[in-house]
Order: C-alpha cells, then sequence, then structure tokens
C-alpha cells in the first residue's frame, strides 16, 4: 500500500504525541499537537514527554492525557509502560529525532509518522517508520519541524501555541502588582545563553526609575534562585520585585498575560511569553533564531526568521542579536562547553535593550503609535 492510499485508509481514534525534550521544545510541540485534534476531532490525542517537562502542557483543551516517563530509563526496563503502550493507538506521532522515542512510537502504534535523518547511522529509524518517514530541512524552525509531521495530511494549517491555562498568583504578590508592569526572566539554563545577570539589574533599575514596576522571575532551583536574588540588590529599588521561584508555570501564565512586556533571553520562559501574545523583547546569543526563535502570535507557518539580525521584529517579537560577524555560531558558545561565554551576550549593552523596551512600552500605551512590529 502507497503513502496517500495508508493514510486515506487509516482511521484514526487514537493518537499519541511523543515529545520526550525539555520544556521549551514540549510548548512548540502544542500546534502540532491542535492540528491533529483539528485533523481528527472525535480523536483522543494523548502526549508521552519525561516527568516534570509537561507542565506546559497543563490544562492545555486538545489532550486526552500526558504520559510521563522517568529520564534515563531505558525502554526495555519500562515493562509498565511498555504494557500500557503496546500498539493501544493508531497514530503515533513522533515529535523527535531521538532513538527512545522512536522506540516509544514503534510499541504505541503499527503506523508512525516521525522525525528521522535523511542518511546516516539514523537508518532504523527511516526503516521503523515506514512508509511514513519525514526527514526534516535545515535550518527549520522546531515548530514547523513537528508540524511538518501532519503533511501527508494536507497543507500545513496555521500554527497555534497553547500555553498552560493560567492559575491565579500568590495573592501576595497580585496585590502589590501595578498596571504596565514588566516581566523579566533572568536566568538561562546554560552559561552560553545567558546574558550578564548585572545587565539585567541595570535595565530594571533604569526601567525603575521611569516608573515602571519590574517582576524578575526564575525557576526554583538554587542556582535561579541566587541569580535573580543578585539582580534584584544589584537593581536596588523597591519597584524590582523578586518573584523567582515562587510561580508555577501555569501562574507564569498568569503574571505574563498581565505584562505591558516580557523581556528574556532564549529559554523556555521566553518561548511560553510568545505564546501569551504579550510584547516579547528577547536577546539571543549564539543560537540560530530560525531554529530556535519565539514563535510570533498568530505567523503564517514559514520561516519567521532570519539567522542575524542584529534586531528582528516580528509580530510580538522583537529579537535583538549581537553584531559579530560569526552570529549565530549555532554553538555552545566562544568556548563550545555549557559553560562557556558568549561574546556576543557580553557585549550587548544595556543602552540598546533599554532603548527597546521603552519603545515597546511607549507603543503599548498609546504614546508611541510609530514603529511596529511587521510580518
Amino acid at each position: 500500500m502507497n503513502t496517500g492510499a495508508l493514510t486515506e485508509a487509516l482511521r484514526v481514534q487514537r493518537v499519541l504525541v511523543i515529545a520526550t525534550r525539555q520544556i521549551g521544545d514540549v510548548l512548540l510541540t502544542t500546534p502540532l499537537i491542535h492540528a491533529a485534534k483539528a485533523l481528527w476531532p472525535k480523536a483522543c490525542v494523548d502526549v508521552l514527554g519525561f516527568a516534570g517537562t509537561l507542565g506546559m502542557l497543563k490544562g492545555n483543551p486538545d489532550i486526552g492525557e500526558l504520559i510521563e516517563v522517568a529520564p534515563g530509563t531505558s525502554v526495555l526496563r519500562s515493562w509498565p509502560l511498555v504494557r500500557r503502550l503496546w500498539r493501544r493507538y493508531d497514530l503515533a506521532l513522533v515529535a523527535q529525532h531521538a532513538d527512545r522515542a522512536h522506540l516509544y512510537g514503534w510499541l504505541a502504534s503499527r503506523v508512525r509518522v516521525g522525525l528521522v535523518p535523511a542518511t546516516g547511522k539514523g537508518w532504523w529509524k527511516r526503516r521503523l517508520n515506514l512508509p511514513l518517514p519525514v526527514v526534516p530541512i535545515y535550518p527549520a524552525h522546531v515548530l514547523l519541524e513537528k508540524l511538518n509531521l501532519l503533511s501527508l495530511w494536507g497543507a500545513l494549517p496555521q500554527p497555534v501555541v497553547t500555553p498552560p491555562a493560567e492559575k491565579p498568583l500568590p495573592p501576595e504578590l497580585a496585590s502589590v502588582l501595578e498596571p504596565g508592569y514588566v516581566a523579566m526572566h533572568v536566568p538561562s539554563l546554560v552559561s552560553y545563553k545567558q546574558w550578564p545577570v548585572e545587565r539585567f539589574a541595570e535595565l530594571a533599575r533604569n526601567l525603575a526609575d521611569d516608573g515602571v514596576q519590574v517582576v524578575m522571575t526564575g525557576g526554583p532551583s538554587e542556582t535561579d534562585r541566587a541569580m535573580v536574588a543578585r539582580a534584584r540588590t544589584l537593581a536596588a529599588s523597591p519597584r524590582v520585585i523578586d518573584a523567582a521561584g515562587r510561580l508555577e508555570l501555569q501562574q507564569m501564565t498568569r503574571l505574563i498575560q498581565g505584562a505591558a512586556l516580557y523581556v528574556g533571553p532564549d529559554t523556555s520562559i521566553t518561548h511560553l511569553a510568545a505564546a501569551c501574545g504579550v510584547p516579547v523583547l528577547t536577546l539571543f546569543g549564539p543560537i540560530d533564531p530560525r531554529m530556535w526563535g519565539p514563535w510570533p502570535t498568530g505567523w503564517r507557518p514559514e520561516q519567521p526568521y532570519q539567522a542575524r539580525g542584529p534586531r528582528q521584529a516580528r509580530g510580538n517579537i522583537v529579537l535583538l542579536q549581537g553584531e559579530q560577524a560569526c552570529v549565530p555560531c549555532n554553538g555552545a558558545g566562544c568556548d563550545k562547553h555549557v559553560g562557556s561565554r558568549s561574546e556576543c551576550l557580553e557585549t550587548m549593552t544595556v543602552d540598546r535593550v533599554l532603548a527597546e523596551a521603552r519603545a515597546i512600552l511607549r507603543r503599548a500605551s498609546g504614546t508611541d503609535p510609530q514603529g511596529g512590529t511587521h510580518r
């Protein structure tokens, strides 16, 4: 049976989407999930991912069940999960290149559409996904790469990135928020994506001097809390609030949706902010935005970004990059490891970022109607 005949004959009542990566990547799988539900509205669409990464999908109306697997556990040792998945689904959409993701797809369904390499060591993945493999095209945005798994069923639909359903903020934070506040996410997961903490502090202090309240956010880890605490101390303003580690992802949705502006680095919370539809100012270092730039709200199903700007305005996003000729190298910083420095971020000045933030806030308040972003 050829591919066209198979897709026509396939009766889809249960779909498993496999998203075994970190939370930002999981969020960028939601357009695929939404499109699958729209394509088969009576089908149940479940998602399998690593424990601790599926919080971005809480409250998503397109999802039936979230199935968590422990990171680092081999498929062969996960017998309860193997029995649970075995041929339970009519279709598995393998939205990752990883070996384990493809093995889970094989367990779950006889029909699998998965991201596979065109050549090389991934030959067994191409065989495993026959007759429906999808070869990623470089450089493709990861959102489009995933959405392309449904291209066998027609043209790509309008991407819809769905943030977690919002949850009320802690009363002690909600009670002190002022209209027009800025949400500022300080930490990055790895050093080579990190704008210096001192720059975040100076940016916050300048905005506070403008009369703008700044809410600094970060994760619950000791590293994140310490980083935000230092930035808050250096900012030395009562208008700067430290909310690091105090918010669940659903509460982050609420905080960001109420903000006049979000400022953050290349990190998962920046993708969340983009999905919330608020103005986003993001500071990119060595990573290619064509692959990982935050997806602009309402953007058509095509590449939003060029490799380098150094300023790219797309929908609700303003993305700033360093001006070095090597940007983006798409590597792990100047020293090629997770703890590396990145000159392109180290040389990005506060004045440059502050000017963009002020311009966005003026547009949001209606005092500067010129210079809007383009699509």
